[in-house]
């Protein structure tokens, strides 16, 4: 309009490529003068691992490199990283086949948790087949294929999916632990980030002896492309950090 002027899906995508052409001649150059990594780094986080598995560390690294800038995105859905100029991505669940390199960094184990409300109004289930007497899930849609996702357990040895009423749904990560505290259903996430809400009372876990599959924890990053310098030691040092710290 005359008074904004908004650049297309298209625009962004050739802007952040020619960002990364740039980006690449610098790299060029930089080999023949042995120069540290240097230049913009994007990386997208899914859900909230940015801020509980990222973020504390980073400092470490952007002292060590000093040339690199790092652009971080947070979001629940899924990002085209060729298409949108990304440079890797962190991602949780089993990975389809594409064009995309991956490094397995973890398995983050998962916990099925429901709020103190939740239970004293639905009863507190002591087997996976009691859960079919009255209780209900919060939905969460999957980014990939807009499906509810069922709960999972792991039992025998064996998977058992189980999927259940969801009044609520959501597909977001906030937006599900938000729709749980409030007692709006049993949900299911990493156990990093619920424990401090068990440790506080906020939730309470279920089922402990029949816990989640846990999901896997990945770094995904064009298939096509030769990493840069810049990518590489990101690549490097983020698979450093899992491995010291785990999850």
């Amino acid at each position: 309009t005359t008074r904004l002027v908004v650049p297309t899906l298209e625009g962004e995508a050739f802007y952040g490529r020619c960002l990364r052409l740039i980006a690449d001649m610098d790299d060029a150059e930089a080999a023949f003068r042995d120069a540290p990594p240097r230049g913009p780094l994007r990386i997208e986080v899914h859900g909230t691992l940015g801020r509980h598995l990222l973020f504390p560390h980073l400092p470490e690294f952007l002292q060590r490199y000093r040339e690199i800038e790092l652009d971080v995105s947070e979001g629940d859905r899924y990002v085209d990283l060729l298409r949108e100029g990304v440079d890797a991505a962190l991602r949780v669940g089993t990975l389809a086949d594409s064009d995309l390199a991956a490094r397995r960094l973890t398995m983050l184990r998962e916990v099925t948790v429901a709020s103190p409300g939740y239970v004293q109004a639905h009863g507190l289930p002591d087997t996976i087949e009691s859960l079919q007497d009255g209780h209900q899930m919060v939905g969460y849609r999957s980014s990939a294929t807009g499906q509810l996702i069922p709960l999972e357990f792991q039992q025998g040895g064996q998977v058992r999916y189980v999927p259940l009423p969801a009044r609520v749904r959501v597909s977001g990560a906030d937006a599900f632990l938000g729709a749980a505290l409030a007692g709006l259903g049993i949900i299911q996430a990493p156990r990093y980030r619920m424990d401090p809400y068990i440790a506080r009372g906020q939730l309470a876990e279920l089922l402990p002896e029949t816990p989640p599959t846990p999901s896997p924890l990945s770094l995904v990053y064009p298939r096509n492309r030769t990493p840069s310098p810049r990518l590489r030691v990101f690549i490097d040092w983020v698979t450093g950090v899992f491995e010291q710290t785990g999850v």
